[in-house]
Parts: C-alpha cells; sequence; structure tokens
C-alpha cells in the first residue's frame, strides 16, 4: 500500500501540470448540468407556459404525490423534480469523460514520454503500477462529480420549485451519483488502460472507452420514455453487475500489460 500510495501521489502531482486533461470532462459536466435547467425553467420561460399545464407529465405529478417527503409538492414542483432527477443519469457521463482522458495519457503519455521505464524497473508488481494508476484516475472523475452534483443541486435550490431539491438527496438519486457514475466511470478508465497497454495513440484509447456512454445514454432515453426506472434494487443489481465487470477488466488489464513487450516494443 505504501508503493501504490507513493505512485498515487505522482499521478496526481503529474494531474496538476496537464490541467487541459481535464477540459472533455468540464464540458461534460457543463453540457449535463445546463440541459436539465434548460428543459424544466428556460423552455417554460420563454414560451409563457408552466409544465403543468401539459397533460403529457401527468404520471410524474402522480408519481411524486406517493413518495415520502416529496407529497407537498406542487404540480410544477412535482414535474421539475422528475426531469431534473431523470437527467441526473447525464452526471455519469462526467465522470466516465474525466476518467477517459486521464486513464489513456497516464500510460501512454508516460510511453511517450519515457518515463514509464523506471517505474517498470522497480519492485511494483502490476497489479500495483495499474491499481495506482486507475485510482490516479479514479479520484480526480469522482471529485469533479461531486462539484458537479453540489453546483446542481444548488442550481435546482435557486431555480426550482421550493422542496423540488430533495427529489435529489433520495437514496436512489444519490445512488446513481456515487455509485454508478464511479462504477461506470472505473470500466471506462480499465477499457482505457488495457487499450493503452497495446497502443501508443491517445485517441485509440479514449475511442474505446466511449463505448460506455452508448448505455447511459440508452439509460436516459428509456427512463424519459417512462419504459424504465432506476429503482434501489435495480441500482444494486446494476451495482453487483459492474463490480463484477471492473473486477474481469481489472485481471485482463494485468494480462495484457507485458511489461518486457512494452519495454522492447516502444517506438
Amino acid at each position: 500500500m505504501t508503493r501504490v500510495a507513493a505512485l498515487l501521489g505522482k499521478e496526481l502531482a503529474d494531474l496538476r501540470l496537464n490541467p487541459a486533461l481535464f477540459m472533455p470532462a468540464a464540458l461534460t459536466g457543463f453540457v449535463s448540468l445546463l440541459l436539465p435547467f434548460f428543459v424544466a425553467i428556460i423552455v417554460p420561460a420563454l414560451a409563457g407556459e408552466r409544465l403543468s399545464d401539459s397533460s403529457d407529465f401527468q404520471i410524474a405529478v402522480e408519481f411524486y404525490r406517493d413518495q415520502p417527503g416529496l407529497r407537498d409538492l406542487t404540480a410544477e414542483g412535482a414535474i421539475q423534480a422528475w426531469i431534473f432527477q431523470q437527467f441526473l443519469v447525464l452526471l455519469v457521463l462526467t465522470p466516465v469523460a474525466a476518467s477517459m482522458s486521464i486513464a489513456a495519457y497516464s500510460v501512454i503519455g508516460e510511453k511517450q514520454a519515457r518515463t514509464l521505464e523506471p517505474l517498470l524497473a522497480t519492485p511494483l508488481t502490476t497489479f500495483e503500477l495499474l491499481g495506482a494508476k486507475v485510482l490516479g484516475a479514479l479520484v480526480p472523475a469522482v471529485s469533479l462529480t461531486a462539484a458537479c452534483f453540489a453546483l446542481y443541486l444548488a442550481g435546482v435550490s435557486v431555480f426550482a420549485e421550493p422542496g423540488v431539491y430533495r427529489a435529489l438527496l433520495t437514496p436512489s438519486s444519490l445512488a446513481v451519483v456515487f455509485v454508478l457514475g464511479p462504477l461506470a466511470a472505473l470500466v471506462a478508465l480499465q477499457l482505457a488502460v488495457c487499450v493503452s497497454a497495446r497502443v501508443n495513440d491517445v485517441r485509440s484509447a479514449q475511442q474505446i472507452g466511449a463505448l460506455v456512454v452508448l448505455p447511459i445514454a440508452g439509460l436516459l432515453v428509456m427512463q424519459l420514455t417512462g419504459s424504465f426506472r432506476l429503482t434501489v434494487p435495480v441500482i444494486a443489481l446494476l451495482t453487483a453487475a459492474l463490480g463484477i465487470l471492473n473486477a474481469i477488466l481489472m485481471m485482463v488489464g494485468i494480462a495484457l500489460f507485458d511489461r518486457e513487450s512494452i519495454l522492447t516494443r516502444w517506438k
């Protein structure tokens, strides 16, 4: 653990010298934060109509009348709560974008800078090396997610109907952001690390990690159409599946990370 902690400190120090790595994640977070406010607040204000005037959102009103702690919401507040809660899935894209950028640079950037050779010559095991690099990408990604969620919660508290913010503090909402988000980011960054062990192109590693974005986008669409709901049991099932997938990817990454091959095949 001492060796992993030392390498983790080095990874975080390197990231501070490369703030541009966070630009894709920052843009993703900005869009993820802006879109629900555009739908729930800006468009109704520009149109001069309230969301509750439309019968299309009646299901949301009925749903929140059955939720403890949210029954006192107005019809408009219930619809806003539904929109803001459904779009929480978009915040999962923020750590995914951050982890892909950081993880790809962490291995390929060091290959290109010729700074990975000293690490491969140390007593660090492959598990310790990859574990530190994975944590070095995951910690900033989760921190960025927490910051985005805090801004999201503050924005809802200020601009939405009174009490709407409580819909973002339910167990299912918090689990989406702080459980599914980090686990999805972990899958993306481990895919990026696996590819980084075999290629010298950062874009190749980032593109394979982008495959994680597709199921997240599909999940958002299914939620908005009402064909799927992220309940606590469903989240628990997804958590278990992502945990197993991450364990498998770690084993695959260790198998692909051939130290001698990387040393001899660098160009």
